[in-house]
Order: structure tokens, then C-alpha cells, then sequence
């Protein structure tokens, strides 16, 4: 079992910045995946940023250049800092982990955090 606790969301202008921290417990490695999903009203979940188990990092292309996601493997950490953010950034955030159990990957979830981007 993994646990995942976000924290760091909240109100900001757009144009600022935030960032979104998530705590990883539980039967949880540097060769597990980590991410950041975001979950906009009336919209589906979508990726927005991801370190693999290879240490390679992807992000949506609405967020590069602004997003930069980064990872503590001595603390089970994965962070977001989130730039120069839009009114479409507005969404509940997500952390993500994919673990491997040896015939499939799981997927755990942490219960989001609201950013909300004012214009």
C-alpha cells in the first residue's frame, strides 16, 4: 500500500506562482513513478507532470516552461512549482504514484489539492 498527502494549493493571480508538495509512504521507491495530475470542473483528469522510474521527466504541453516537477528519493517526496500560472490552470491537483506489483502497475491517488487561478 502507498499513501499520498498533498499539500500547497490555493488561491493565486494569474501570473503567480505556487507550490504543490506530496508526501509518499507506504511500500513506496526511487524506481516508482511519480506525478502530478490536475482535474478541472466538467473536464477530465489529465496528466501534468510525471517522473518516471528512469528518472526522465514529462509534462503537458500546456505546461511547459511554467511547471517544473522535482523528487526526493531520501524523502518520498515529489514537488510541483508551478509559474507564471492561467485561470485555466484552476483545477484540483492530484499526486500520483505507479507501482509495479510484478504483473501489473497500480496506480495510488492522493485526495487533491485546489488551485484556483484568478484573472
Amino acid at each position: 500500500q502507498v499513501q499520498l498527502v498533498e499539500s500547497g494549493g490555493g488561491l493565486v493571480q494569474a501570473g503567480g506562482s505556487l507550490r504543490l508538495s506530496c508526501a509518499a509512504s507506504g511500500s513506496i521507491s526511487s524506481r516508482n513513478e511519480l506525478g502530478w495530475y490536475r482535474q478541472a470542473p466538467g473536464k477530465q483528469r489529465e496528466l501534468v507532470a510525471v517522473f518516471t522510474s528512469s528518472g526522465i521527466t514529462n509534462y503537458a504541453d500546456s505546461v511547459k516552461g511554467r511547471f517544473t516537477i522535482s523528487r526526493d528519493n531520501a524523502k518520498h517526496t515529489v514537488s510541483l512549482q508551478m509559474n507564471s500560472l492561467k485561470p485555466e490552470d484552476t483545477a484540483v491537483y492530484y499526486c500520483n504514484a505507479k507501482v509495479w506489483t510484478g504483473t501489473y502497475n497500480r496506480f495510488y491517488w492522493g485526495k487533491g489539492t485546489l488551485v484556483t487561478v484568478s484573472s
